[in-house]
């Protein structure tokens, strides 16, 4: 691959190998550090978007910093998040820290945000520059769990993730680890308010997304349209009590705060970790565990979801709150069809064997097929096979119907959309995706 970049110096690429990187990134404060090159592979999803924002980038650092495991493992949340905060704190500055030592060598060095939020304007598509988590598999840092987290094989899943592109070719880049530390104790699947981890390893991304960061992106707006929305302070409290309000304010004024988090704190993986948990299981689960099970909170679901059937059903005790925290708006038809896995509820597709053909016309024209059987997803370029139901679409009234700024009677009347086919099968595949 060629990088359109400068190359450094010789003799700082000559002194720069990987054993003196590590050092540098050690000696700024990370507590693990990978190489890997980014004509890896494992990045060929990842390269186009690194070189966008550092278009001098051949290797990427990627280091660990370690987190208090008790503050993220309490059921205050206020505890958890403190930590979590302070470590991507650390995060930022260990990742400017490196940085500036390898531009002080005459290497030229960035890194880009440890979290949210980053490049807003992108919104609702992919906001951050690098992701963290598959460059940090790449360089061997970890294994990805079943909770998703990146799994260290030392600290476990109690860590935080940087990243630093660098101007230097290494010869010496980490391999992947070749296990997982992760043993599907499943006790993420347990303790998940939502349901969002499965026990076969499904992962709900809606359900985990609408309650864990309600008081970020998607709950702000939908918070932020209750003000808006509400003729009266009554009218308001109607819809948001006042400890919600607080909370609000609070992640405004501190910081987004993360509502649960607990597949990250009962994870017992690593081998810092997993100690407590081998010496006496019974304990481990009335200590970590059960306090976040039977903790008394408000669980926030979107309507029609399936985490909205399987928080009753799971955790009696939690307060069930219907929101539209992360309201299903796809800019484009591109989006649109990229982000149905993102909402995707196979609890709702029970039943359903359907293969769907979308046409779509005007500004953006594109046609795609959406298959839903057997509970799974499927979405394929053009038009494969024989469709139950074909939709025709101008792609602008397609997203404003998404948007519900038009209703999708006053499209079919006009032609805008036009169905052949079963149209129960439309409204069958509108039951199937929940933002």
């Amino acid at each position: 691959m060629i990088h359109p970049c400068h190359s450094p110096a010789p003799d700082a690429a000559a002194e720069l190998d990987a054993d003196a990187i590590r050092d540098i990134a050690l000696q700024a404060g990370a507590d693990d550090v990978g190489l890997v090159s980014l004509d890896d592979p494992a990045l060929d999803d990842q390269r186009i978007d690194i070189l966008a924002a550092f278009p001098f980038a051949r290797t990427l650092i990627s280091f660990v910093v370690r987190m208090n495991r008790e503050n993220i493992r309490s059921a205050a949340r206020s505890a958890a998040n403190l930590e979590f905060h302070h470590s991507g704190d650390d995060c930022d500055d260990i990742a400017r820290r490196i940085a500036l030592a390898l531009q002080a060598r005459g290497v030229r060095a960035a890194y880009p945000s440890m979290g949210f939020p980053m490049e807003a304007s992108r919104w609702p598509e992919k906001m951050w520059v690098i992701s963290h988590k598959p460059v940090a598999v790449a360089a061997g840092l970890g294994r990805m769990g079943i909770n998703r987290n990146v799994i260290h094989p030392k600290f476990g899943n109690f860590l935080l993730l940087g990243t630093v592109a660098v101007e230097i070719d290494l010869e010496a880049c980490a391999k992947p680890l070749d296990f997982n530390p992760c043993f599907e104790c499943k006790l993420c699947v347990a303790a998940c308010p939502t349901g969002a981890i499965a026990p076969d390893g499904h992962f709900d991304f809606s359900a985990c997304y609408t309650h864990n960061y309600r008081e970020f992106m998607g709950g702000f707006s939908d918070w932020t349209e209750s003000v808006v929305e509400a003729k009266s302070a009554r009218a308001y409290r109607a819809k948001v009590s006042d400890p919600e309000t607080v909370s609000m304010w609070q992640s405004l004024a501190f910081g987004p705060n993360y509502k649960a988090g607990y597949c990250m704190a009962v994870c017992p993986a690593g081998s810092d970790v997993i100690g407590a948990y081998q010496a006496d299981k019974r304990r481990y689960l009335q200590e970590v565990v059960d306090p976040l099970q039977k903790k008394v909170e408000t669980v926030y679901v979107s309507t029609g979801s399936d985490a909205e059937a399987y928080v009753p059903r799971r955790f009696p005790q939690k307060q069930l709150k219907q929101v539209d925290g992360a309201p299903f708006r796809p800019p484009t038809i591109e989006s649109f069809l990229s982000g149905l896995r993102l909402v995707f509820q196979r609890g709702k597709s029970t039943g359903l064997d359907a293969v769907y053909h979308f046409v779509f016309t005007g500004a953006e024209r594109r046609s795609a097929t959406i298959a839903i059987a057997n509970r799974q997803l499927r979405v394929a370029e053009g038009l494969v096979g024989a469709s139950r139901l074909t939709v025709t679409a101008d792609s602008e009234t397609w997203l404003r119907f998404l948007h519900k700024e038009t209703s999708l009677i006053w499209a079919l009347l006009r032609g805008k959309i036009r169905l052949r086919g079963d149209p129960r099968l439309l409204l069958a595949f509108g039951r199937c995706f929940r933002g």
